[in-house]
């Protein structure tokens, strides 16, 4: 209240008299200077006072900025069982002679992509589809060259059900392998991409896919999968440096791009350390 009492005040010295004389005149001069000059201060002040007061200044009190969420990417890739439950039906237990391997239907006709050294040379084919259907097989085509083979089944199981082929790999990312090492029918690993375009340690195709779930005897010809489901390749053989067929965290599959013929992972004729 003095403020404005100060500021009314001034205002009344507005009325000097003519007859003061001039140093009175210019005392009032003096005086009201000085009190608009404290005034206009005050009040400025005042105001800025009134405003941080209000919350409207930059105090402790002024809310802190929020970081919205990362999105979520609308197609999640599956878990490794429903990987399973997706591309299990399509997985054959292939016997040829005293050979076993693994295969997976790759069409609606029941053809099924296996290796080619599980079934060289064997005089008889057996399949057993995943629901317990058997079949004898013959030889449809075959490409010793990437070890990859397909067999037409004499007999299909009431509902054919093929995997879905296609899909490329990068190193990283992860897989799944489905098949029947030692014997074990449909087992199940996964691991990651270890590396593209590799050539298997003792010869055999090259332009492979270097990947490190688990993969033994009767893992060969089947299906290198990848988060989506995919069959990105077909199981063809591991390294083996103890030459006693045991996992040592290196397998080999060949591009299904390429075991379907579009070309890459060609490579002489040859063995190579093949489960």
């Amino acid at each position: 209240m003095a403020l404005f009492a100060k500021v009314y005040d001034y205002g009344a010295m507005e009325h000097v008299p003519r007859e003061a004389g001039a140093a009175e005149a210019q005392g009032a001069v003096a005086w009201r200077s000085r009190w608009v000059l404290a005034g206009g201060v005050a009040l400025v002040v005042v105001a800025v006072l009134a405003y941080l007061m209000g919350g409207g200044g930059s105090g402790g009190q002024a809310a802190a900025p929020t970081v919205s969420p990362t999105p979520t990417p609308s197609a999640t890739k599956l878990t490794t069982t429903e990987v399973y439950q997706k591309v299990g039906p399509s997985v054959v237990t292939v016997q040829a002679g005293r050979s076993l391997g693994t295969g997976v239907i790759a069409s609606e006709d029941g053809t099924v992509i296996t290796a080619h050294h599980v079934i060289k040379g064997a005089k008889e084919i057996n399949l057993t589809f995943a629901d317990g259907t058997k079949a004898k097989a013959a030889v449809a085509s075959a490409n010793p060259k990437l070890d990859v083979a397909m067999l037409k089944p004499a007999k299909l199981p009431e509902i054919v059900v093929p995997a879905t082929l296609g899909g490329g790999a990068e190193v990283g990312a992860p897989v799944v392998a489905i098949g029947n090492p030692l014997g074990l029918t449909h087992s199940v690993s996964t691991g990651v991409v270890s590396g593209l375009n590799r050539k298997a340690v003792d010869g055999g195709p090259s332009g492979l896919i270097q990947f490190d779930a688990a993969a033994n005897p009767g893992s060969s010809g089947g299906p290198l999968l990848d988060a989506d489901g995919l069959v990105i390749g077909i199981v063809v053989s591991i390294a083996d440096p103890g030459g006693d067929d045991a996992f040592a965290g290196i397998a080999f599959a060949v591009p299904i791009g390429a075991a379907l013929g579009g070309g890459d992972g060609e490579g002489p004729p040859g063995g190579g350390p093949q489960i």
